[in-house]
This record gives C-alpha cells, structure tokens and sequence, in this order.
C-alpha cells in the first residue's frame, strides 16, 4: 500500500526526517510513537503532500507509484486520507458544501440526494449538531466536534488509506470509544485498508489493535515491536525502552 524509502524531509532548512524507512502493506495497522520533536506529524505532512514540508531525498510510493511530486490534491483522490491534530476551520463553507466538493472531485455519479442521506445517518451515529449541514466546517465546533467531522469526512470519502494524527489528543473517553468505533468498523467493512496512526499514548490501541508499533526518535525508526512494545513506552518512557 505504502512504502517510505530513505526519506529526509527539511522545513526551513532543519533536517527533521533523516533516513526514514517504513512499508505498509494493504490490511496493516502500524503505530509510530516517539517524544515531541522526533518528526511524527511532519512525516505525515509529507505523506499528504503538504506544500511547506520539503522532501529532500527518498521517495514516497503509494500502490507502486511514486508520488512525491504529486499535489495534495491528487493524492486525496488516489485515497490517502489524513485526520489532522488539529483539524481547520472554513469560515464561509457549510458542511455540505465541503461534502459535496469532496465527492465531486472523486465521482460525478453520486447524487445530492444519496450524498445528503448518507451524511444525516453518519450524522447522528457521530453525534454531530442538528444543524450540522448548515453550520461552517470546524466554526464553532468543540474539539471533540472536530475530530468526529474528521471521521465523518473519512467515512464519505471512503479513502483506501489513513493517516490519525494524534486523533486522541483532546478528546475524552467517549469520544474516543465513539471515533475509533467507527474507524474499525470503517476498516473492517472496506477491503484492505491500512491505517497509520501517529500517537503518543497506547490508550487508543485498546479500541485499534495494531500490527506492528514503531518508535520514532531523531526523524528515524529506532525500533519496531508488537502492542506490548507501546505499554513499555509508557511505563518506561522512549529513552528507556529497549
């Protein structure tokens, strides 16, 4: 599905990914953890194509297509979906707006009514707003809000694809019992979807069981291990897990 080969990636002329290597095969859920600094979110920024995130070296191949000229755009359409830590407000733009520019940029044939039917019954499983379709994307949202219309984008999209940065960050216990819910159920009900989740707590690995777990430390893996890998981290910090 995805491989990372020999990646560095700057920002501003600082190296903050260096010799990075990670495949992802279809149907895998990988974790990367590591201490604030160690360059998880900027990898995920290259993953999606962000434009002021600079691969220096290394390629990004996705289905076995190299994309890393490839706009963020293209990628989106190709099925890489990235929930971001802290997701953006769109003053001006409803939800169903963005709902439906999303889709039309991937298919044509789905129909406004279909669209709008889909979305209320996404609507009320993630506990959004009644007035959701007509309030502007993220404006006014709470953080637990946010974080479940990004897993409302996820599941109209439908991307083959995902990358959860962070999605734990801010939210209490039933919102994340409610997000990751949905996530599994996103993942077991599609075909060969891999997940890549960026976290620094093991608590959201109770509702998604991973593959393998990676430590992340000076922009590259320093090691790989299995779910009891994440709870040595977290009872003996990165420096300390060997």
């Amino acid at each position: 599905m995805l491989e990372l080969k020999d990646l560095k990636v700057k920002i501003k002329d600082k190296l903050i990914v260096n010799n990075f290597n990670l495949k992802i095969n279809a149907g895998e859920i990988h974790v990367i953890m590591g201490p604030n600094g160690a360059g998880k979110s900027t990898l995920s920024s290259v993953i999606m194509g962000h434009p002021n995130v600079k691969l220096s070296a290394g390629d990004i191949v996705f289905k076995n297509e190299i994309i890393n000229k490839m706009p963020v755009d293209e990628r989106a359409r190709k099925g890489i979906f990235l929930a971001m830590q802290y997701p953006l407000q769109l003053e001006g733009v409803s939800n169903l707006q963005f709902l439906k520019a999303v889709v039309n940029a991937r298919s044509n044939d789905m129909p406004l009514f279909s669209l709008y039917e889909n979305i209320e019954k996404e609507k009320k499983i993630l506990q959004m707003p009644s007035d959701y379709l007509r309030r502007m994307v993220n404006v006014d949202f709470s953080g637990g809000e946010k974080k479940r219309n990004e897993i409302m984008h996820l599941k109209v999209v439908k991307p083959k694809f995902i990358i959860l940065d962070e999605l734990d960050s801010g939210l209490d216990v039933d919102s994340l019992k409610l997000v990751t819910k949905e996530i599994k159920k996103y993942y077991q009900e599609e075909n060969d979807i891999s997940i890549l989740i960026i976290t620094h707590y093991s608590k959201i690995l109770e509702y998604i069981k991973p593959n393998y777990v990676h430590i992340m430390r000076d922009g590259r893996i320093v090691k790989t291990g299995d779910l009891d890998l994440a709870y040595d981290i977290e009872k003996r910090g990165y420096y300390e897990t060997n």
